[in-house]
């Protein structure tokens, strides 16, 4: 790996573990919460590249966990798994894009509590049409936030269960929440590459390769 990757790396890990200890909201049935990690996490995977970002992403929610240990419950592990498909959707249009999110459908419906409350999984789909219109930062950033919701979803209605009604009541709350966490991804998106750029023009690092230039602006 090139000595410029890696110190990205090391940049954007620390930025992000920072960022992870900004509370946001809280997550249902446990004591974890959403945090600023959530909205610029997902800008990982498309600046360092796939492999990188969903290194350092893990790498910083395995390090808080040792930081704060004591504190996490089954659910804040669990909260490690949809993030990486996050960063793994934005990153790159691939066909394992639409899958995931298909795969979480499924499974949430195998469950007899999720198949009660199967509407709710039709949030689902979104990261599926959100595919075929990737090229529009805010449509693309609303299926990687979708792509996690379905996979913490998924493990959720397994590991926890809740209820029918619980799941349902969800919905209104769920989606002016990822249309929150979708505006927010796109604007520290816009704000991690610009930056970015600041610092390159001042030589202080290296511009990374994965930079889209079509959002640069300084």
């Amino acid at each position: 790996m090139k000595n410029k990757t890696l110190v990205s790396i090391f940049i954007f890990t620390f930025v992000g573990l920072i960022s992870l200890q900004i509370p946001f909201s809280r997550v249902l049935g446990s004591n974890t919460k959403f945090t600023l990690f959530d909205f610029i996490a997902p800008s990982f995977g498309a600046v360092l590249g796939s492999v990188p970002g969903i290194f350092s992403v893990f790498l910083i929610q395995v390090v808080n966990i040792i930081l704060h240990g004591k504190n996490f419950d089954f659910g804040g592990i669990i909260r490690i798994f949809p993030t990486l498909f996050a960063v793994f959707y934005f990153a790159k249009k691939r066909t394992a894009n639409i899958i995931v999110p298909f795969l979480a459908i499924i499974a949430f419906n195998l469950h007899p509590i999720g198949r009660s409350a199967w509407q709710y999984s039709m949030f689902w789909l979104i990261p599926i049409a959100s595919y075929f219109f990737r090229k529009n930062l805010f449509i693309r950033s609303l299926g990687a936030t979708f792509t996690a919701h379905a996979v913490g979803g998924a493990l959720w209605v397994w590991t926890f269960g809740l209820s029918k009604e619980i799941w349902l009541s969800l919905i209104p709350q769920t989606a002016m929440e990822r249309l929150l966490f979708a505006s927010g991804i796109s604007v520290f998106y816009l704000l991690i590459l610009n930056t970015l750029s600041f610092i390159f023009k001042k030589r202080i690092l290296p511009l990374l390769p994965n930079i889209e230039k079509k959002y640069l602006y300084v």
